[in-house]
């Protein structure tokens, strides 16, 4: 398949403010593609669209909170409205917190979900709703939708737990939907990154009851602009999983198909990477 030119296909990206969200709409807008920028941080928004626009591009900022439906659709119709009908969307908004799955609340499990896979669900049912009124003879692909899942979303990860489900459900949504809209010529694809440096690490510690020392004390993070990279050469020749590391991807497809050798592979990750003075004792919620 020839590569797809970007160039005026624009693209509705969530979670744009920082990381990796930013990164790629700064990489789409390079290769061309009209970016509108969504994000609960207006001023963040506008700082990253200023990046772009100063190097050429074009940018539009809509505020946005993907936990909230009406602003997921809200974003995308403003989106194709200033833009043009939209040749992509990523759904990359998302945070996560480092706790014991059962000392979360249903409400701390609630919100996590609503703002992760929900909000995900909600962008992906408005943009594909747009890219399903082109006419149909409109030259292959109509679309391309993207979800930023993670690594996570093939283990449970413990103290992870809810972040880990609610990027399984990203992953199980786009594996479904990558089948269903086929024959509407859209393409999905689930975006997998492993820890990336980016303000995620940090707002993380803050969510969290107290550190376990579980993400700070992660070394192998990668640079945001190495997960932009591959999400561009996915838009460009479409594939249904896009992985920025080959071993992490071998790691856990080893995982999957013997159990027992990842629960002993985390069992020792936990025991080396966990706080010592949290090793042992109860792990209940800080007051």
């Amino acid at each position: 398949m020839a590569e797809l030119e970007l160039t005026g296909r624009p693209i509705a990206i969530t979670g744009a403010s920082s990381g990796i969200g930013a990164a790629t709409a700064i990489a789409c807008a390079r290769a061309g593609m009209p970016v509108a920028l969504g994000a609960r941080r207006a001023d963040k928004l506008e700082h990253v669209a200023s990046i772009i626009r100063a190097s050429g591009g074009k940018a539009v900022t809509i505020p946005c909170d993907v936990a909230c439906e009406s602003d997921c659709f809200t974003f995308v119709d403003r989106a194709a409205a200033e833009l043009g009908p939209l040749h992509a969307v990523l759904a990359n908004a998302g945070y996560g917190v480092e706790a014991a799955a059962l000392d979360m609340t249903d409400a701390e499990w609630e919100s996590m979900l609503r703002t992760n896979f929900w909000g995900t669900l909600w962008t992906i049912r408005a943009a594909a709703a747009h890219m399903r009124r082109k006419p149909a003879d409109t030259a292959p692909p109509r679309g391309h939708i993207l979800a930023c899942s993670s690594c996570l979303s093939k283990i449970g990860a413990p103290y992870h737990a809810a972040y880990s489900a609610s990027k399984a459900c990203q992953d199980h949504l786009a594996r479904a939907l990558r089948h269903e809209l086929a024959p509407e010529h859209i393409h999905v694809s689930s975006i997998h990154p492993i820890g990336t440096s980016t303000e995620f690490f940090d707002q993380l510690e803050r969510n969290s009851p107290r550190s376990l020392g579980l993400s700070s004390a992660n070394s192998s993070l990668q640079p945001p602009d190495r997960v932009a990279r591959a999400i561009l050469d996915c838009l460009r020749k479409p594939r249904g999983e896009v992985w920025t590391s080959t071993p992490t991807r071998l790691g856990l497809a080893l995982g999957t198909a013997f159990p027992s050798l990842a629960d002993w592979g985390v069992a020792r990750y936990i025991k080396t990477h966990i706080k010592p003075n949290l090793k042992s004792g109860s792990h209940n919620r800080a007051p």
